[in-house]
């Protein structure tokens, strides 16, 4: 299967015609949406909180880093929202309350859960003899984001966000936000991903903007230490789309054929490899290909996808009980230029419905 590195005219940044608006700047639609939901209307609720479902859900998971802590935020939030639109000042825009809502809600559940990590987090590398030791499900891991999926190439950000918004939903990006404060982490994700005013964050968090302001310096320090120098849409643009192309399809060849010396062609001498649920990682380019080729030589077959911004491919492996390929692992590529510098394997066959990937695929 090929993948489409291709972006519509609207993922370039193309602009959306202007909405009319009445005397008071809310879209005359949702106004009309908003007075029916007022008086007790679900429809009306859902088609006026539509428009917004999605990058609430974005970001709640840059909030939690997981997808189904994200489901429950978002769930949560347009409940309150519900309740709370009789409080709601009409002549104010809709969006920064909801954003409101759902930050206050992320944070009630960052109170209640553990930390998300990545196994590179938790723990130094470990030899390939090791292996990657038993699963850990009671560890709180950090999930990709699906962003094909959930709609992520619409823009969301503001123009003058620091954080584009794939950028903001890279793996090492969600990783770095659940080493920061709660608060601290909403500060940044308010101002720089999503561009709001250091007044209106203050006002969601019911705090001053001098709080606000040192708060996000502080995130900015510590964010800055943990990101590496060049994000993954800065290498993905750089390369292009043919060069991207190469690069995967060439990468699934060498996994499905075992070839080592394509690997060491394919991956950076300070290569890792991780694979939650299980705990132990691998870094060096010897070490993660004498784990791969101490697995055999399966059979393999692939479906490319995106995570977060970056390339990922769902894998899936024969089973002779089925006589089918089922779904094993999605893996989320970090390149360094042409090659490979991280591989996240996420061993989860259930994400692959959060993916939309099939739930097997066919032999022989």
């Amino acid at each position: 299967m090929c993948a489409d590195f291709e972006k519509p005219a609207a993922r370039r940044g193309a602009t959306l015609p202007p909405v009319a608006t009445d005397s008071k700047g809310s879209t005359v639609p949702e106004r009309a949406l908003l007075d029916a939901t007022r008086r007790g209307d679900p429809d009306a609720f859902q088609e006026l909180i539509e428009p917004y479902r999605v990058e609430l859900h974005a970001h709640c998971y840059r909030m939690l880093g997981s997808l189904d802590d994200a489901d429950d935020a978002l769930q949560d939030a347009l409940l309150r929202a519900w309740r709370g639109l009789a409080g709601f000042d009409a002549g104010k825009p809709l969006r920064p309350w909801l954003y409101r809502i759902a930050t206050n809600t992320s944070l009630d559940l960052i109170a209640k859960r553990p930390k998300r990590v990545l196994p590179i987090d938790r723990s130094l590398p470990v030899a390939p003899s090791n292996g990657p030791g038993q699963p850990a499900f009671e560890t709180p891991w950090i999930d990709p984001y699906p962003d094909e999926v959930a709609g992520l190439a619409d823009g969301y950000a503001a123009p003058d966000a620091r954080y584009e918004l794939r950028e903001s939903v890279e793996l090492a990006f969600i990783a770095a936000l659940q080493h920061l404060p709660a608060r601290q982490r909403a500060v940044l994700i308010l101002r720089e991903v999503l561009g709001f005013s250091a007044r209106e964050v203050a006002d969601s968090l019911e705090t001053s903007t001098a709080s606000v302001n040192s708060a996000l310096q502080r995130a900015r320090a510590t964010i800055d230490e943990r990101l590496p120098s060049s994000s993954q849409q800065a290498t993905l643009r750089s390369l292009g789309d043919d060069a991207l192309r190469g690069v995967v399809q060439g990468y699934v060849t060498v996994w499905e054929n075992r070839d080592v010396d394509a690997m060491v062609a394919m991956l950076v001498e300070d290569a890792t490899f991780a694979m939650p649920p299980f705990p132990n990682w691998f870094q060096g380019r010897d070490a993660v290909i004498a784990l791969i080729t101490g697995t055999g030589k399966p059979r393999l077959r692939h479906v490319l996808t995106r995570a977060g911004g970056q390339l990922a491919v769902g894998w899936y492996r024969w089973s002779p009980d089925t006589e089918t390929y089922t779904p094993t692992s999605i893996e989320v590529l970090t390149l360094e230029g042409p090659r490979v510098k991280g591989i996240t394997a996420f061993v989860s066959p259930g994400l692959f419905r959060r993916f939309e990937l099939p739930e097997e695929l066919p032999g022989p």
